[in-house]
């Protein structure tokens, strides 16, 4: 029996938040759970120019107060053929008065056109999220795990 290789997908994932204590949030199609802006990290890309430009086609927020990585892991999306994300997590804090609006997807991906309908959750929350996309959350209200979480490499 001959096992298959393993894919790697670079993902860069957005924690986007707000006075220091709620995090921005959207029920996207076809998973179980709150989404964060997310991505995939194009060919020749950064990771944290990925993250700024998903934060942006999924959101339609711009402007970010700082960008601070989290933290970079190996995610099992699938065993089956394997398939692995390389996730890179960042902080992005924002002011931002809305509290929920719609935003439709810009960009080239494949979610161009859907509308994503934002709100914010209070930190620390126990919200369930689709694809692990809170492993890291808990870093937001304790910096100091922020820096030994999960890393792999830094980007």
């Amino acid at each position: 029996m001959q096992s298959q290789r393993a894919t790697y997908v670079k993902k860069a994932c957005a924690y986007i938040t707000r006075n220091g204590s709620e995090l921005l949030v959207f029920d996207g199609p076809s998973h179980d759970g709150l989404q964060i802006p997310k991505g995939t990290v194009e060919p020749g890309e950064r990771p944290r120019v990925a993250v700024q430009r998903e934060a942006v086609e999924e959101s339609g927020l711009a402007s970010f107060e700082r960008l601070q990585h989290i933290a970079t892991d190996v995610w099992t999306r699938r065993e089956s053929p394997p398939k692995r994300y390389v996730r890179s997590f960042y902080h992005l804090p924002v002011h931002e008065s809305r509290d929920h609006w719609v935003h439709t997807v810009t960009g080239t991906g494949e979610e161009r056109g859907a509308e994503f309908e934002f709100s914010w959750v209070d930190l620390p929350t126990d919200a369930t999220f689709a694809l692990d996309l809170d492993d890291y959350i808990h870093s937001l209200t304790n910096p100091a795990e922020a820096a030994t979480a999960g890393d792999v490499a830094a980007d």
